[in-house]
């Protein structure tokens, strides 16, 4: 062995000393968490199952489309299935009691997919709708970022709702990863959803958006603080986005209690930490937040012009 192999081989010594220390980052036990791969390979399958037409697999015959559902359903399940189980074992419960709440909750999941399909094909038609530059269906499907991590986190959520551990939030950070927007999967998004561009959107746990919302790229609707950390788990920490709400380029919206109401139009850059009342078009000129409301200016909440 020469030298260096001997280095080497001190260096592995030294490593694995260092994995004795118990630590969370220590634990090696890989049969008792999830596979990331495999997590983000059933959302592209997933993603064949939401647009059948449009991701199908090379082989795929639409004489025999039945078939080929089920065969991929089949497998799905499966995988699923496994993942959830390994995740609901790493919280404590034993392996069979755990593959069979599995079961339950992945034959659910796929029982909520007709439900997933009608928002998607609403969130579909918002894009095209409010986007110009868009020709067709075809184009948003195959390429828009954010109805690509509107429709994770519509998948997301399901199990989320399912109280499923893990797995949803490891799925809209995949969708995160790949686009830029970063949904949480526990928030609560109505229909006809529109994020323009995308990039650097951020929205909240706790997050309630109403419908036909549009939201631009560097949005945040986010908390006013997180120094509770653990103590702020199951509280309402985002705000709330009424109907036919727009949200233009990094414009920040934070807090529990802020509710931006119906018909707002939100501009680019404002700081928003208490609620507007409906009809109200906020924007910033020279640095000075400006109102116009049909609603008499006392009976608005103003918010602060400086993050502090």
């Amino acid at each position: 062995m020469t030298q260096f192999e001997q280095q080497i081989e001190g260096v592995v010594d030294q490593i694995m000393e260092d994995y004795r220390h118990g630590r969370d980052i220590d634990q090696m036990d890989i049969f008792r968490h999830p596979d990331k791969d495999v997590v983000v390979e059933l959302l592209g399958k997933l993603r064949r199952i939401i647009f059948p037409g449009y991701f199908r697999d090379k082989n795929y015959h639409i004489y025999n489309a039945k078939h080929n559902l089920s065969m991929l359903i089949e497998d799905v399940m499966f995988n699923l299935t496994r993942q959830i189980t390994l995740v609901l074992q790493g919280d404590g419960m034993d392996s069979a009691a755990a593959e069979q709440q599995a079961q339950a909750m992945c034959l659910a999941f796929f029982q909520r997919i007709p439900q997933v399909r009608a928002m998607v094909q609403t969130d579909l038609q918002a894009a095209y709708d409010g986007d110009p530059a868009a020709t067709g269906m075809d184009e948003i499907i195959y390429s828009y970022p954010g109805l690509f991590a509107i429709t994770v986190y519509r998948l997301a959520h399901v199990l989320y709702e399912l109280k499923v551990p893990m797995l949803p939030r490891m799925m809209t950070e995949h969708a995160h990863s790949v686009t830029g927007i970063d949904i949480h999967p526990g928030a609560t998004i109505g229909k006809y959803f529109f994020i323009d561009h995308g990039t650097g959107i951020v929205v909240g746990e706790t997050t309630i958006i109403g419908e036909n919302v549009k939201v631009y790229q560097g949005v945040t609707l986010g908390a006013l603080s997180t120094r509770g950390g653990q103590s702020l788990r199951g509280v309402r920490r985002h705000p709330t986005i009424e109907d036919n709400v727009t949200i233009y380029a990094g414009a920040s919206i934070l807090g529990g209690e802020t509710v931006i109401g119906r018909g707002c139009v939100i501009g680019s850059n404002a700081f928003i930490t208490r609620s507007i009342a409906p009809g109200t078009t906020v924007s910033i000129k020279n640095q000075e937040l400006q109102f116009k409301t049909r609603v008499a200016p006392e009976q608005l909440t103003i918010i602060s012009k400086d993050p502090e």
